[in-house]
Parts: C-alpha cells; structure tokens; sequence
C-alpha cells in the first residue's frame, strides 16, 4: 500500500472562504467536521484559469444530475480536473448554485447577507480573478432532489459528522470553496460551522 504523506491540513472557519492549487497527483479532501454543512465548490485549470469547472460537460458526460464516487469535475474544454476517488456520504447538489445577495433578495426578501458568491470573489480576487469566473458550481454535503414533476429544495439532515469527500487532481486545479454562511435554508442545519481541507500526495 503506497504511504501518503500529508501536505496541508487546514479548518476553514464557519462562512469563509478558502482557496488553493492542487497539483497532479495530489488529493484534496474536504471533511464536513460537525455535520450538515455544506460546501459550496468551483475549479480551475491552474495554468489555465479560464478553463474552468463545466456543470453541463460534467453531467452530460457522467449521464447523472449529481456528484459521487467516480464523478470526474471537467472543465469547459472538456480537461479533467477532478476526479472524485473517496465519498462517505454518496451524492452532492449541481443544481442549486451558490447563496448570494442577490438570490437572498430574491427568495427570501432579505438584505445585508453574506454569501458563497462574497466568498468566491475575496478568493477569486487573491488569484487575479473577478466575478465573471464564477459559473454553476457544485455543492459538496448537500442534496436537492427533484421530483417528478419538477420541484425540488434542499434536504435537511443529509451530512452526518465526519463526512468527507476525496478530490484527486488529475491536472494542476485552482480550487475555490466556501464554508457555506446560509442561514435562511436548512442547507446548513441553520447553524454554520467550520469544514476542513487536507491536501495529501503519494510518497
């Protein structure tokens, strides 16, 4: 059995953001530490940062609406970024998108709220990166089945504590993700609380 050795290993605090390059080779992990949160999530070819995460490649070609195990994350040049190795808990959102202010005033009326989308643009910006990079992304410890005749919502109680998810990259990845601060949906179990990512190589 080949050692991994461990290369980062990080809490990224309740509502914030975090960002990172993961080299080939390399897997990322990210653990739901408490349980019913979600984790909001986009990649990027490195090299390439405007070759980004496909939402529709990725289902198209997986011929599913959701992530799990063996689910490769492609980029709209059809390269793959991530390939999904590790999943505990077995399906996560691609349809729902990412909390913003905007979607805030929208469904629930509110104003002044953080949000993924405040978070994917403070991460964004440390990589040269605005707003127009950020496109459907995947929600990782979260669920939003779809009905027969087209409803759907967030499920609650979907993460038990310790749920993790184990990202290989399959080429050098920016990857963006954001603890996720929303407080008006059960996606969180209305209680935000901290993720952690671990970054681990072979050898």
């Amino acid at each position: 059995m080949t050692a991994m050795r461990t290369l980062l290993d990080q809490v990224v605090p309740a509502t914030t953001g975090w960002s990172h390059v993961v080299n080939a080779g390399e897997t990322l992990r990210i653990v739901d530490i408490a349980g019913r949160q979600a984790v909001d999530f986009l990649c990027y070819d490195a090299v390439d940062p405007g070759d980004r995460y496909n939402a529709t490649n990725t289902l198209k070609v997986q011929g599913s609406a959701f992530i799990g195990l063996g689910t490769v994350l492609y980029a709209d040049s059809g390269k793959p970024l991530l390939r999904v190795t590790g999943d505990s808990l077995g399906r996560h959102d691609t349809i729902y998108g990412c909390c913003s202010e905007a979607n805030n005033r929208l469904r629930y009326g509110v104003t002044g709220t953080h949000s993924c989308y405040a978070n994917f643009e403070s991460e964004l910006a440390k990589h040269g990166l605005d707003r127009s990079a950020i496109v459907a992304n995947v929600n990782f410890f979260m669920q939003v089945p779809v009905e027969a005749d087209g409803t759907l919502g967030v499920a609650d109680d979907v993460s038990p504590p310790g749920s993790h998810v184990d990202l290989l990259a399959e080429s050098d990845t920016l990857v963006v993700l954001s603890a996720c601060p929303q407080m008006l949906n059960p996606c969180n179990g209305y209680n935000p609380t901290p993720v952690r990512v671990i970054v681990t190589a072979a050898g």
